[in-house]
This record gives structure tokens, C-alpha cells and sequence, in this order.
């Protein structure tokens, strides 16, 4: 029975985030001060070149495993560009684009042609001022 890719990638991530706390463990040389400072340093906007060496090389090797691995239980990679286009069905018939366009709710709505009537307004009867 073939697996499906969702438990492929959740093995492969989870593999990964254990290697790479091994790789902070072996960069700070055992000293918990600065595993923690390393630890501390990682950040929504930190890039791959502020990461402790011993992490990057752990992060490339991971991501050439999970290629690997995923080549090897039968699933395709390829750019999205590279895509084969999809096959009309049996009888012949090109499919259906899909109804309401993809875009954004209402963006498909025909507007009216011509000039737009002018809003109206509801005046509420107020206070009379005095003549």
C-alpha cells in the first residue's frame, strides 16, 4: 500500500527539525549558553547565511534527502512550469473551466452599462429654524 505524501513530508520535517537541533547542540559545543544565544538569534527574518554553519550544512543535506525520498516512494517534483498539461477526458470532450473564475467573490458580477444613477439621499425632517 502506497503512502500518502502528507505522511511522507511529516516524517521528513520531523526529521529535519531533530537533525537540525543536533546541528545547534554540536555548533555550541556543548556549552548551554550559547545554544540558547544560537537559539535566540533565529528569527522570522533571519536568512540562511546567519544560520550557524553546522545548521546550514544539516538544512541541505535535509532537503536533498526529502528530494530523495520522495523520488523513491513514487512521487513527482518537478517546477510548476514543467507540468504536464492534463489529459481531455475519454470522450472527447475538453473539461469545464471551473465556475466563478477563481478570482476574489464578486469579481467576476456583471456591472451595468452606461451612467450610474445618482444615490439618493433621505432627508429627515428636522427642527424648523425660525424666519
Amino acid at each position: 500500500m502506497s503512502r500518502s505524501a502528507t505522511d511522507i513530508m511529516q516524517e521528513i520535517i520531523f526529521a529535519a527539525v531533530v537533525d537540525s537541533l543536533d546541528a545547534l547542540k554540536s555548533a555550541s559545543k556543548g556549552v548551554p549558553n550559547t545554544l540558547l544565544r544560537d537559539i535566540g538569534a533565529i528569527h522570522t527574518n533571519s536568512t540562511f547565511s546567519d544560520l550557524p554553519k553546522e545548521l546550514q550544512a544539516t538544512i541541505t543535506a535535509s532537503v536533498r534527502s526529502a528530494f530523495n525520498r520522495l523520488l523513491k516512494e513514487g512521487y513527482s517534483v518537478a517546477p510548476r512550469d514543467a507540468a504536464q498539461p492534463q489529459r481531455p477526458p475519454a470522450g472527447g470532450q475538453p473539461p469545464r473551466p471551473p465556475r466563478g473564475g477563481g478570482g476574489p467573490p464578486g469579481a467576476n458580477r456583471r456591472r451595468p452599462q452606461g451612467p450610474r444613477p445618482a444615490p439618493q439621499v433621505e432627508r429627515k425632517p428636522g427642527p424648523r429654524r425660525p424666519k
